[in-house]
């Protein structure tokens, strides 16, 4: 491709592959998207495969709250888990003082 080897010019930003660019454009298969190039030697147009901002900040979000929820669920099971555990505790001692 002329954009590896030559200084390129982007002449249309990254958009995501339509239905059949996917099926027809190899540079679709990667990311799901495409940016249009010029290069400025060859004068060749040329697509080449892009990472949207948009759908990168969509997948770290969704990221995060997933990690969110799984910590919550941790922390009601941690919660759970100290609350038995005091209980415990406090019957055994409680049977320790009724013995004597």
């Amino acid at each position: 491709p002329c954009w590896q080897v030559e200084d390129f010019v982007v002449a249309q930003e990254c958009t995501r592959c339509s239905s059949f660019q996917a099926k027809t454009v190899a540079a679709c298969s990667l990311t799901g998207f495409i940016e249009k190039i010029s290069c400025a030697t060859s004068k060749k147009d040329e697509l080449k495969s892009c990472r949207s901002a948009v759908m990168e900040a969509h997948v770290f979000w969704r990221f995060v709250s997933t990690m969110m929820c799984v910590a919550a669920i941790f922390g009601v099971l941690v919660v759970c888990r100290q609350r038995v555990l005091d209980r415990k505790a406090q019957e055994k001692v409680r049977k320790q003082i009724e013995s004597i």
